[in-house]
């Protein structure tokens, strides 16, 4: 009889190789490491936990062929792209096989795989040399032998000008006795491909150059895989508690919701989640349940509504986070006022943002991204990005993310920034206008203006002070509201980041963990706000 016996689950404590789980399983207990899964019922985990109403997905096994790949000579990034776009096609992937240039080997491997899955998709062995035996071995595995198919052979012979049979060009016509040939139509030319996809039974057969896989999948594969109407609903939900704290709650709802695949993922060092949930079924109803019956369980405020893209449609985000933050109102549609001001007086090529990676230059900078979308979609934002030699390298690599994340058109220039901004004209001749991320509480800008000329011994530029009027809770609530990734460093303490020389974490964050071992709250929990650069060894560096 089967045993179909509850296990009982114990989260234990998370590690960097996933959660050790403590189950019991009849008169056994085992300590066992398990990433990004639940086990709720004996020997099976919950990502593989179907509907109890029997429904038909369709499912697919992947066969990887190449000594080249077992060697690490070639990366393999075959995988990767099948199962994506297997899983967009409702096709649920059970097993990918990395197996040589063996045709007995491939042969085996063909048969077995034909026979769990619905589909089985090989890559590689596809060519005229001496190791291209993919067809060979698919012929073997349905008890065939390969043979010249007069389609082929046509092409072959026109292609390569050659009609032996016995040539390498021609061993590309030899296929399994019962293969069907798929050729792929580009409907939006018109133009079918030259070259065929052969299957055999439920086999399809990929070459293994990524380039030509692809092109292949993606002028064959929904007619080859998708079945009207099958299809996977997920969803992601974000936890502010780690694995541990949330661990009854998970394992409640996987009890409740069998139908529902659930993995857990903890992130050790996020500066919004600590664990991410992933949530798929068949159905989107029992999907939304199951996320509501989950929150129900957690805290509340432990779920929140992260954005892992918060720069794309930025308007989108920003409306929402106004219209639940009444305190961000007034000093958001400041800074949007003078830089709608900066936008009708300037010209796109005449407008720089001058970017270092901290937190205000962050804020300006998002708002910026935003009305430059609107005043002028399709153009990249200018932007300059000065260095110093004792620069964190946190925030030298932020900087190249946030240049990558807002598609910047940067110019990184060496300091001091005087000398840098001479440069930067002799370069960019046409700029006019600097937008900066400056605040009065900084050093020397009590006096400033929100468009304020540079003094007369520098680059003529007007220098835009959008934010001047923030205060250091605004920045930060602003940053948090939208969930934008920021500097590491703040996470560790620091409040306000210049060089390595002149920047310790701030004092009045520092406490200890469980151990009695010093550390340092996230910058946004400060609450003596004018205390923001009291971890700078000189106040006006």
């Amino acid at each position: 009889m089967a045993d179909t016996q509850m296990t009982r689950v114990f989260v234990i404590s998370p590690t960097s190789q996933g959660t050790l789980i403590l189950t019991h399983h009849k008169s056994k207990t085992l300590l066992l490491p398990v990433r990004g899964v639940w086990r709720t019922t004996g020997g099976r985990m919950a990502s593989e936990v179907r509907d109890r109403t029997p429904v038909d997905v369709p499912t697919a096994g992947i066969i990887i062929i190449g000594d080249e790949i077992l060697k690490g000579q070639t990366q393999d990034t075959n995988t990767f792209f099948l199962t994506r776009q297997l899983h967009s096609l409702g096709v649920k992937v059970g097993r990918v096989s990395v197996i040589p240039d063996d045709v007995q080997t491939i042969a085996n491997e063909v048969a077995q795989f034909s026979k769990s899955y619905t589909f089985v998709l090989t890559s590689g062995g596809i060519g005229p040399t001496h190791d291209d035996i993919t067809f060979e071995g698919v012929a073997v595995a349905f008890g065939e032998k390969v043979h010249p198919h007069p389609t082929l052979v046509q092409f072959i012979s026109a292609y390569f000008k050659t009609d032996d049979l016995s040539s390498p060009a021609m061993k590309m016509a030899h296929i399994p006795e019962s293969a069907v040939l798929h050729f792929g139509e580009d409907k939006s030319k018109g133009v079918k491909s030259r070259y065929p996809i052969i299957s055999v039974k439920n086999v399809t057969i990929f070459p293994g150059v990524p380039h030509l896989l692809e092109r292949a999948f993606g002028l064959l594969g929904k007619k080859l895989f998708h079945r009207p109407g099958v299809g996977f609903c997920g969803m992601v939900v974000y936890l502010t508690a780690d694995e541990v704290s949330i661990a009854m709650a998970l394992n409640e709802t996987v009890a409740k919701f069998p139908s529902v695949s659930f993995g857990s993922y903890p992130k050790l060092f996020h500066s919004y989640y600590k664990t991410k949930i992933t949530l798929e079924s068949l159905s989107a109803d029992i999907l939304k349940s199951a996320e509501q019956f989950l929150k129900s369980k957690l805290p509340e405020g432990v779920m929140i509504d992260y954005n892992e893209d918060p720069v794309t449609s930025p308007w989108e985000h920003i409306d929402k986070l106004l219209s639940s933050s009444p305190s961000l109102q007034t000093p958001v549609q400041e800074a949007l006022d003078i830089l709608k001001q900066c936008f009708d007086q300037y010209s796109a090529e005449e407008i720089c943002i001058c970017y270092n990676g901290g937190k205000d230059c962050l804020a300006i900078l998002h708002l910026t991204y935003a009305m430059m979308n609107q005043n002028f979609p399709n153009t990249k934002l200018q932007s300059v990005y000065i260095t110093e030699n004792t620069a964190f390298p946190q925030v030298t690599e932020f900087v190249q993310q946030s240049i990558n994340r807002y598609d910047l058109d940067c110019e990184v220039l060496p300091g001091p920034m005087k000398g840098a901004l001479f440069q930067l004209l002799e370069k960019r001749p046409k700029i006019k206008a600097v937008i900066m991320g400056t605040r009065q509480s900084d050093p020397y800008s009590d006096t400033l203006e929100f468009f304020s000329p540079t003094d007369k011994d520098w680059p003529p530029m007007m220098r835009v002070n959008a934010i001047l009027n923030w205060k250091y809770n605004d920045v930060w609530n602003f940053l948090r509201g939208l969930y934008l990734p920021y500097c590491s460093l703040y996470d560790r303490g620091y409040t306000s980041l210049g060089s390595q020389g002149n920047t310790l974490p701030n004092p009045l964050l520092e406490t200890k963990d469980r151990l009695g071992q010093v550390m340092y709250l996230p910058a946004y929990l400060l609450a003596q706000h004018d205390m923001e650069r009291k971890g700078r060894i000189s106040s006006k560096q």
